[in-house]
C-alpha cells in the first residue's frame, strides 16, 4: 500500500496524472469484500492497492516468476491466476482472515470499451464463501496504458482517474445469472458516466494520491 501511494504521489507531483480515490477510503472498516472493478489500464490495481493496508489481489501467474516483482507479490500473499480451483481456495482463505480481495471480473484489461466480457470467478468465490461483491467503477479520460495503446505514444497530460463505488451485490445463488447481471450493471454505469473532467478537477492542481 505504501509503495503504491508513493508511486501515485510521484505521478501526481510530476503533473502526469490526477487522481480522485476518496471513495475507496469508506471501505476500509468494512467486513471482507470482493472488490470488482473494471480494468481500463495498467494502473488500475495500483489505484486500489494504494488505499488498503490488508488487501489481496489476484494477479497474472507470470508476475510470480518476475525477478523484481516476484518476492514482493509473495510477501503480500497475492494469488496467481494459473488455476481456477487454486485461486478460489486461496481467495477463500484470505477472506476468512479478514482481507479484502481485489479481482478484476474481465480477467484482463478491457479489450473493447466500456467493458469486455466477464468471467465467472467473482461469482464463484462470492457464492462459495458467502462474501458480498463491491463493484468499483474506474473512469479515465485517456486510453493510455490500455490495451492497444502503444507505449511509444505519449498521452495528453495530466491523465485523469476517478474511482467511485458502484452497487454492492449479495452472494449469488446462480453464478451464471449473477455474472450476466454484473456485466450489464457495470456496462450501463460506465456508458452513462458524464462530467468526468469536472469530477476530476479539470484545471486544478494535481490531487495528492495520499489522504
Amino acid at each position: 500500500m505504501r509503495g503504491s501511494r508513493l508511486y501515485l504521489r510521484w505521478l501526481s507531483l510530476l503533473g502526469a496524472c490526477r487522481f480522485d480515490l476518496v471513495a475507496l477510503n469508506t471501505l476500509r472498516g468494512d467486513p471482507p469484500l470482493i472488490l470488482a472493478p473494471n480494468h481500463p489500464s495498467l494502473l488500475d490495481a495500483i489505484l486500489v492497492i494504494s488505499r488498503f493496508p490488508d488487501l489481496v489481489c489476484v494477479i497474472k501467474a507470470g508476475l510470480f516468476r518476475n525477478p523484481m516483482l516476484g518476492p514482493a507479490v509473495r510477501l503480500a500473499r497475492y494469488i496467481p491466476n494459473d488455476s481456477v480451483a487454486g485461486t478460489i481456495r486461496q481467495a477463500g482463505g484470505n477472506l476468512a482472515q479478514g482481507s479484502h480481495l481485489l479481482l478484476f471480473p474481465e480477467g484482463t484489461r478491457t479489450s473493447q470499451r466500456p467493458l469486455g466480457p466477464l468471467k465467472g470467478s467473482v461469482g464463484l468465490i462470492s457464492h462459495r464463501y458467502g462474501v458480498a461483491v463491491q463493484t468499483l467503477l474506474i473512469e479515465t479520460d485517456s486510453g493510455y496504458l490500455g490495451k492497444g495503446w502503444s507505449l511509444l505514444r505519449p498521452p495528453r497530460m495530466p491523465v485523469r482517474y476517478r474511482v467511485r463505488l458502484g452497487r454492492r451485490f449479495d452472494p449469488p445463488e446462480d453464478v451464471r445469472a449473477f455474472t450476466a447481471e454484473l456485466e450489464v450493471y457495470i456496462r450501463e454505469e460506465l456508458s452513462g458516466a458524464s462530467g468526468l473532467d469536472a469530477a476530476l478537477g479539470a484545471g486544478r492542481p494535481a490531487t495528492p494520491a495520499i489522504g
